[in-house]
Formats: structure tokens, sequence, C-alpha cells
């Protein structure tokens, strides 16, 4: 009994020492040079717990001591300053036919990036060398130590497992059970992996426009719609890892049959996909790009003005719906969509709020993505580095 006792204190003061010593980075992190004792007083914590962590901090090479600022009496305090180019960790986004690498620094700060095209996800293990290869040459050129590098985080379009690191199912790139695990070695460096629209929310909320108000649903509206949803600092994963499908949700009974078995869901009426085939079906000159529609509805041509018009109609109805069931503070319209958003964003928000007993326009706001296309691939980035930052699992 005594022996448990003992454990659970011995737990309890590693947990204790651990939330301190990232509650002390997180401030300086911030404030980018502070003095020990305003750390002490900030954070409720004595001065040789702030001294010793910071002891540790330095080690480290996270901050250092930045010379000493003007005393109001006593011994000038010592300035701690915070270095963000001291670790690194690397990003990378599977898309339809490309492969994106980032390589950031401490602040989210892109130092590095490139995109390569792929023919086919089913020969991974070739993509995986390749990866490796660039990310070697990364570190050679900008003369990065393997110790400064925290991980690789993948953003990945489909259902992921990210404790057992298995991309599940991503019926986009034609591949299902895919163990990342295996390639942690070839790669030199952890791996953590996370669902493409979810990366995308984490990289909103740590970046992005909603670093304020934490709850949100993030839309990725591109060939389908997914969704990543931030309740209280924690990305919402649901029982079976399986949370924010919002795409899959019918908003036309016995509708137009969609590649998950069913009809009438979101996606085939809203996302990016579905507006160009609406479009092309009944244009006798189609597009190929969201580009080369909206240069249509900008020249105020009849077929292109109509199919947006529809398009926004089915897109409030899925925004009311998600509003209804999560009462979020913010949605966040990420994906191609977001980067046209001047010509729909108003008249959706108008549909949105329609009148009715639930929520107004000062219930919530509705923006497009402040990272664009950067959301998803930045989030990837950031998920190694929770293990330095992150306090009881909270996206900081």
């Amino acid at each position: 009994m005594n022996n448990m006792l003992n454990d659970k204190k011995i737990i309890n003061q590693k947990v204790i020492k651990q939330s301190n010593r990232k509650k002390i980075l997180n401030l300086i992190a911030q404030k980018r040079e502070y003095t020990k004792q305003n750390i002490s007083q900030k954070i409720g914590v004595s001065i040789p717990t702030v001294i010793s962590n910071i002891n540790e901090l330095i080690q480290e090479g996270l901050v250092e001591e930045a010379g000493v600022a003007g005393s109001t009496g006593g011994r000038k305090p010592i300035i701690v300053r915070f270095l963000p180019n001291s670790k690194y960790s690397f990003g990378i986004e599977f898309t339809l036919s490309n492969v994106r690498i980032i390589l950031v620094n401490l602040d989210g700060k892109i130092k590095f990036d490139n995109t390569f095209k792929v023919e086919s996800f089913k020969n991974i293990d070739d993509i995986i060398d390749k990866i490796h290869k660039i990310i070697g040459s990364v570190l050679i050129e900008k003369k990065i130590n393997h110790k400064d590098i925290l991980g690789i985080g993948f953003s990945l379009p489909g259902t992921v497992n990210e404790e057992k690191l298995t991309l599940e199912l991503a019926p986009n790139i034609g591949v299902r059970n895919v163990d990342f695990s295996r390639f942690s070695q070839m790669l030199e460096f952890p791996i953590y992996i996370e669902n493409e629209a979810n990366s995308a929310a984490f990289g909103e909320v740590s970046l992005g426009i909603a670093k304020k108000m934490r709850n949100l649903v993030y839309l990725s509206i591109n060939e389908g719609i997914g969704a990543g949803v931030v309740i209280q600092d924690r990305i919402y994963k649901g029982k079976n890892k399986r949370a924010g499908e919002m795409g899959h949700m019918t908003i036309v009974p016995n509708g137009k049959p969609c590649n998950c078995g069913r009809r009438g869901c979101l996606e085939q009426y809203a996302s990016k996909s579905s507006l160009m085939k609406e479009y092309n079906s009944k244009s006798l000159k189609p597009v190929n790009t969201l580009k080369e529609f909206f240069s249509r509805v900008e020249q105020k041509e009849n077929i292109a003005i109509l199919e947006l018009e529809k398009y926004i109609d089915f897109l409030a109805i899925g925004i009311q719906n998600i509003v209804l069931i999560i009462d979020p503070h913010y949605v966040i319209l990420g994906g191609e969509m977001s980067d046209f958003s001047e010509y729909y964003l108003k008249a959706l928000k108008e549909k949105v709020f329609v009148e009715n007993s639930f929520y107004d326009d000062t219930s919530l706001k509705i923006f497009t993505s402040k990272l664009k296309k950067d959301s998803s691939i930045l989030g990837a980035a950031l998920l190694p580095m929770q293990n330095v930052f992150s306090i009881n699992g909270e996206i900081i």
C-alpha cells in the first residue's frame, strides 16, 4: 500500500514538474523576452522552480539568458529570451495528386517548402523513400542537426487512427489500412498522423483566425467536404475517431449517390467538385478549375450565377445543421473554395442567418481560413510540437 502511494506521489510530482515547465516555456514564447521574476509572478510558482526549469530549457537550447532588465531596487532581473529556431518539425500533406513537404520552426514559420507530383499513392513505400531523401537534403542545406528535429506530422485525406499510426481509409487517393508506424525507422524521426480537416482545425486554432474563441468547426471544402471540430481546446474525434464527417450528412433524402454508399450527402451538393460538375453539365464551355468558373461568375454568365446560387443554398443548409448540433464560436471555411469567398460569402451568411428561434449573426462568426492552403500542412507540422508545448492535451 505504501509503495503504491509513493509511486502515485512520484507520478504526481512528475506531472506538476512537466506542467510548470510547459507553462514557463509557453509564457516565454508568448512574451519573447521575460524576466525570471515576472515568470514567477505570472504563473504563480517560486523563483527556485523557475530557475530550475529555465536552466533545463537553456541546456536544451530552447531559451537563452539575454542580459538584465532595469532594476527598481536590489539585483537587476535576468531576461530570458525564446529561441524559435532552436527546434524544427516537418509537415507533410497528401492531396489527390501531390505531396507537399514543409519545415517549420517553433513559431510555425515555414523555412522550407516543396511539392512533388504523385501518379498513385498505392506505391506508398516509394513515396516515403522520396520524402526521406528530400528531408535529408533539407537538413544538409539548412545545416540542421538531427537532434533538433522534433518529428514529422502527416496530414492525410481520410480516416486515421493517430494512436496506431494507421490510415484506415482514404477513398479519394485509393488506399486503405496503411501502417505509418513502419516508416518511423526509414524516416529517422517520430511520426504523427492526422486527418486533413482535423489538422487544418488544429492549425487555425494554433496559428490562424481562431486563437481567442476556441470552439469551432473547420470545413475543408475541396473534392469532398471534411470537418475538424474543436471543443474546449481539444479536437473532438468521437468513439471510433470518425467525428467530423460533415460531408456525409444527408441534406437531400434519396438524393445523389455518394461514394460512401449513401445518398444525398452534403458533399454531393456543396463540394468544389459538385459545383464544377453541375456547371459543366449545363455549359457548352466546360471549366477545369475554380478560377475559370468564378471568372464566368465575374462576367455575369447566367449559368454560372444560377449554379453558384444553388450551391450556396446547399452549403447554407449544411452549415445551419452544424451550428444547431455543435453551437460553435466559429465556422471556418477552408479548402480550395475559401480562395474565392468574395464571390459567395456575403450571400452565404444571409442564407445561414435566416430568421429563426435558435441563433443569429451575433451568436457565431463565419470566416474563411486565414491560413488558406497552409492550414492543414501547418497543423500537421505542429503535431510534433505538442510534446513540447501542450498541457494536458490542450491545443496551445
